[in-house]
């Protein structure tokens, strides 16, 4: 199953399923709630679009939407062996004062803008809670220091984290400015394929249809 070019590894990266709370439209953070049926069929979906490829190792965040996402998507590639990391570095973006409350309730109390500013921008902190920036304080350094030292070692990584987590690590794999980063969507339950080269240490994205050969 070796699905990379010469000098090559392959990233992927995929947000967990659809949540309980991402159902019921509020604001989920570091609440550490279940997937929802709908979300375990995406997972499972995702396992079998990357049934093509290999991995040799996983890592995921200490949130059990994520870990279960991921169980789920190693059973359905057929790799359930392989070394699994967890670290809260790459759990969802912590949302404070917000956390567990409908976001169309807040929209409504609050008004548009104030609610952009918490949701969207890049540096403001809702109350008590992490700015996309702080988010990416933790999970790139993690992301560099752990992850990128295993593809540069010739490994193929799978990581199933959370939409805000992933989305600060793509910003710097893509070269993101801090103002559109915060508006590129992650959808549930779907694969983001990248080669990373090994000589150059760049990363290029890919579409699924990737030649596995």
């Amino acid at each position: 199953m070796e699905n990379t070019l010469p000098n090559t590894s392959l990233l992927v990266m995929i947000r967990h399923g659809q949540s309980q709370y991402n159902l019921e439209n509020r604001f989920t953070g570091n609440v550490d709630v279940e997937l929802t049926d709908l979300g375990r069929q995406e997972a499972q979906k995702a396992g079998e679009q990357l049934r093509r490829f290999h991995f040799d190792v996983a890592y995921t965040s200490t949130l059990k939407r994520a870990e279960e996402s991921l169980t789920i998507i190693l059973a359905a590639i057929g790799e359930t062996g392989i070394s699994v990391y967890k670290d809260a570095a790459l759990n969802e973006r912590m949302y404070g004062d917000l956390q567990g409350l409908n976001k169309a309730d807040i929209l409504k109390q609050y008004g548009e803008e104030q609610f952009n500013l918490w949701r969207r921008s890049y540096a403001i902190q809702p109350p008590h809670g992490e700015s996309l920036k702080d988010t990416e304080a933790r999970a790139l350094p993690y992301f560099t220091k752990e992850i990128e030292a295993q593809l540069s070692a010739g490994k193929n990584v799978l990581i199933v984290a959370h939409g805000n987590s992933l989305r600060t690590i793509i910003k710097n794999l893509e070269h993101i400015s801090d103002e559109d980063i915060p508006h590129r969507e992650l959808s549930t339950g779907v694969p983001e394929i990248y080669s990373f080269d090994r000589k150059t240490k760049t990363y290029n994205r890919q579409t699924l249809s990737i030649d596995p050969k």
